[in-house]
């Protein structure tokens, strides 16, 4: 399938904005680019019932977390909750680069979603942000009470490197929280540090995730350590997915992460844990926080949504 005309229009934009290649760029000068970027890109912000500013305690500190809740919750009383983990290859990205994800995924699902602003590098290296969001699901397990949700109905998702960290989590969390997580929601995610997909080659040249991109993220996040069988980088090198919760796998077709993110996805499946996965096959890397331009991006958010809504009703 070719590329889709409204992701042809996002690279026309790319190129108007004649901004350097993002591994020829400083953190901070992406972390401005992607936040700009936002005005562009994203809808406008759909109101929730209730928008608040939460913090869980971590390792080195208090972690910022913003709780979500629907116009329309999925039941009377407590609902379940979906703890989120942002994109943005753990340089980029925060509370504010998935405000709009984290209000649409609220809404269409009727449940909680609570986004964790976890540690970024270069100046928080890993395991800083896998530490984080370790620190904030369990919290969050442990408060649910207090938060109005139910702590027999907690899901963790994210994008892109979103997904590494909620995919890391679900595996250190297997046996450990008082009531299973219910379901992994993982868009496009990050699952593996070799890179050595067919689709890193195929797609190496598009934007908005270059290889050259995507190698930058990892140098930054890694400072230079081998994290490719370090399951908590590189999840789909766990040695036992079974028994994890269902999940939900997302891809996009002309993303270098397509081929780990399928790969992922069988793994799972071959490991006896529910799978149901969804191929956009024009699609381009962060499509889904793209709703202004990308049309595809709605439908995407609703059918990841959907899945949660099943999964934790």
């Amino acid at each position: 399938m070719p590329l889709d005309q409204d992701c042809l229009n996002v690279h026309a934009l790319y190129e108007k904005a004649k901004r350097p290649p993002l591994e020829l760029q400083t953190p901070a000068e992406a972390r401005e680019g992607m936040a700009r970027s936002r005005a562009f890109l994203q809808p406008d912000a759909p109101e929730v019932s209730e928008l608040k500013s939460l913090s869980a305690p971590g390792p080195v500190g208090p972690i910022p977390l913003r709780l979500y809740r629907p116009r329309t919750p999925s039941s009377p009383g407590v609902t379940g909750c979906l703890i989120y983990f942002h994109g943005g290859g753990w340089v980029i990205g925060d509370l504010e680069s998935h405000d709009v994800l984290c209000r649409q995924l609220a809404n269409f699902s009727g449940h909680v979603v609570i986004s964790v602003d976890y540690r970024l590098a270069p100046e928080h290296r890993f395991p800083a942000a896998i530490d984080d969001a370790i620190a904030a699901t369990r919290w969050i397990a442990q408060q649910a009470a207090s938060l109005g949700v139910d702590a027999k109905r907690l899901a963790v998702g994210g994008d892109s490197a979103g997904g590494n960290l909620a995919a890391a989590v679900a595996l250190a969390l297997k046996t450990e929280l008082a009531a299973p997580l219910k379901f992994q929601l993982l868009i496009y995610p990050a699952v593996d540090a070799s890179m050595n997909g067919e689709s890193v080659t195929q797609n190496a040249d598009v934007l908005p995730l270059t290889r050259n991109a995507m190698l930058w993220f990892w140098e930054h996040y890694s400072g230079g350590a081998d994290l490719t069988k370090d399951w908590r980088a590189s999840p789909i090198h766990h040695k036992d997915h079974a028994g994890l919760p269902p999940a939900f796998v997302s891809t996009a077709g002309y993303d270098v992460l397509l081929d780990e993110g399928k790969a992922y996805a069988d793994k799972l499946g071959k490991a006896g844990v529910p799978v149901e996965y969804k191929h956009y096959p024009g699609m381009i890397h962060g499509f889904i926080t793209m709703g202004k331009m990308v049309r595809i991006a709605n439908t995407a958010t609703r059918d990841a949504a959907s899945a949660l809504a099943k999964a934790l009703a």
